[in-house]
């Protein structure tokens, strides 16, 4: 690593990108006035209290707080650490990334070093494996088992390119002898779980005898594998552990290859399996994403919701299916909204979608997911089964279980319908009913905070300018004028006025940048968000009121301290000096 990204690369980058474009692309934004608008991506909400300015730069939930710019965005959207949103952005903007000679003390640079190297290196190992495992498919001994199977299931070479699935032998040390040449690297391919510890030191290879399927994250790098073996060995299914890169919960099998195949992704089909993915690609259904051996989790269904607005499970019809699709709702609930829907399929008992795809074709399987069961149905059905509707018992049981699941629901037009389609399945009493669970639902449900008025301040105001109108920095001659002030926040304005005034063609984003990660990047973040109304032609000039107000405040001050001292008969001849000085002025 050659040090820290550039400075001046950021700015570079952040004056280039487009947020409004870069959002868009995630957030679908509806022009208000000169801003633009959508409902948050990172809360629930009925009506949109997201705003992006294009003027800015510079995103905004009046709803949550949230807040910043592009780098910003990438970071909490498409949970990115600093450095990976940053090479994101650029990637977005089709540039370079640039770095600088590090200046941190030269243990912290080691350690940067090591972090980031070991990164990289983990990266490109898994990388080379990958290619490894997809050669092996065409010379491995063995070869020909792994194709005839491939060609059983009705794959295409297209396909299996496509998804880099390659092979690896039913042997011990396949990939321990080609990857391994000391104990680092040993050490490495266990960290990786490409590997498994053996006795006296000796680790083996942990996937052996299998089909290789590689995952990859959001950015299309390999941080894992799924190996699905030939014969009858169990398990069937293997998957690589947890790692410094690979953390399962977080990650979907297919997505990256789903983006790449559609512009313009409307919905996700969720299944279970690795092969169901690849052969609902291989028959025209390239929107298909597993969420590697566990249950669909609550990161899973929220990298799905900012993917997409629709998103449909489906599962084998059993219980294990049906299991699986009941926790896949409860994690979903927080984050249904108007406008996104969670819907179910259940294939038929000995079936899966493979299967299914394989007999039945595309357009037959596209129409079993265009009549996919809507979560509310799912719900009711699944709670109604369990109680005695005919009686007065079981129907003041559901009530109970209802309330639970409808209060984890955001308020939408959604949970009204479910609401009044509850207290309709009652018929007589059903008025109460209703009253009674919506009473139960909004007395458990979280109070919004009450936002603070911002108090107006000249150093608040000046700063506010500031950062929306950088270039009116300049319109102040000389910014020492203020260093004898001690107002609260002269030493950020006089700050912030130095970046400004060094760098006379700063936008807004990158002014705010420059202070990432620091006490006074938070407060310029809140006041970047307050709602000053001073109207851009007239900002120059209440800049620089605010400036004269501040100025002419610490005279009157420092002129009735002076005066005090008079009285008291303590002045020096120099204060005395200063208190004329004022006078005359």
């Amino acid at each position: 690593m050659a040090g820290r990204i550039s400075r001046q690369f950021i700015d570079d980058l952040l004056s280039r990108a487009d947020i409004v474009d870069l959002v868009d692309s995630r957030v679908p934004l509806k022009k208000a006035g000169k801003n633009y608008q959508a409902c948050c991506p990172f809360h629930n909400e009925k009506s949109p209290s997201f705003t992006v300015s294009q003027d800015k730069q510079f995103y905004h939930c009046f709803g949550c707080g949230e807040h910043g710019n592009a780098i910003s965005f990438l970071m909490e959207f498409d949970r990115l650490d600093f450095v990976d949103a940053v090479e994101e952005l650029a990637s977005h903007c089709g540039m370079e990334v640039v770095r600088e000679e590090n200046t941190a003390s030269p243990e912290e640079q080691r350690r940067q070093q090591q972090v980031y190297q070991q990164k990289q290196d983990d990266y490109e190992l898994m990388a080379h494996i990958s290619r490894f495992f997809q050669q092996q498919l065409k010379t491995a001994k063995d070869k020909e088992t792994a194709i005839d199977y491939l060609k059983g299931r009705g794959l295409s070479g297209e396909v299996v390119k496509r998804f880099g699935i390659g092979y690896i032998s039913d042997e011990w040390d396949g990939v321990m002898n080609t990857f391994s040449n000391n104990g680092q690297a040993n050490q490495q391919l266990i960290d990786l779980g490409m590997a498994i510890s053996g006795e006296k030191n000796r680790p083996y290879d942990r996937f052996r005898g299998r089909i290789m399927f590689p995952i990859s994250d959001k950015r299309g790098r390999v941080i894992g594998f799924g190996g699905r073996v030939l014969g009858d060995a169990k398990p069937k299914y293997l998957n690589s552990p947890e790692t410094r890169i690979y953390h399962k919960g977080q990650e979907l099998y297919g997505l990256h290859e789903a983006k790449q195949a559609n512009k313009q992704l409307t919905r996700l089909v969720v299944v279970e399996g690795y092969m169901d993915v690849v052969a609902l690609a291989q028959h025209g259904v390239d929107y298909a994403v597993a969420s590697l051996g566990t249950a669909t989790t609550f990161e899973q269904l929220q990298t799905l919701f900012r993917t997409v607005p629709e998103v449909i499970c489906c599962y084998d019809g059993d219980r294990a299916g049906r299991d699986a699709a009941w926790r896949a709702m409860e994690n979903a609930l927080p984050l249904i909204r108007d406008g996104f829907s969670l819907k179910f399929v259940f294939v038929p008992d000995g079936e899966d979608p493979d299967s299914l795809i394989r007999t039945q074709g595309q357009k037959a399987f596209e129409t079993i997911i265009d009549n996919a069961m809507p979560l509310s149905k799912f719900l009711f059905e699944q709670l109604m089964q369990k109680v005695d509707m005919s009686s007065l018992e079981g129907r003041a049981a559901l009530v109970e279980s209802f309330q639970p699941y409808l209060a984890k629901l955001p308020d939408s037009i959604l949970k009204d319908s479910m609401l009044n389609e509850i207290a309709n399945n009652f018929g007589t009493g059903s008025e109460q009913f209703l009253a009674k669970l919506t009473k139960n639902i909004k007395a458990s449900a979280v109070k919004k905070a009450v936002t603070k008025q911002t108090k107006v301040t000249p150093v608040r105001l000046a700063l506010a300018l500031l950062l929306e109108h950088p270039h009116i920095a300049n319109s102040l001659d000389d910014i020492n004028v203020l260093q004898a002030l001690t107002a609260p926040g002269i030493p950020l304005l006089i700050q912030v006025l130095g970046v400004c005034q060094q760098n006379p063609e700063i936008k807004s984003a990158q002014l705010l940048e420059s202070f990432r990660g620091t006490e006074q990047g938070v407060q310029l973040s809140k006041l970047m968000c307050w709602q000053h109304h001073v109207e851009a032609d007239a900002a120059t000039d209440v800049f620089l009121d605010s400036i004269e107000k501040l100025l002419n405040n610490f005279v009157e001050q420092r002129a009735e301290v002076l005066l005090q001292k008079a009285r008291a008969g303590q002045m020096t001849t120099q204060e005395k000096q200063e208190l004329q000085a004022i006078l005359n002025a």
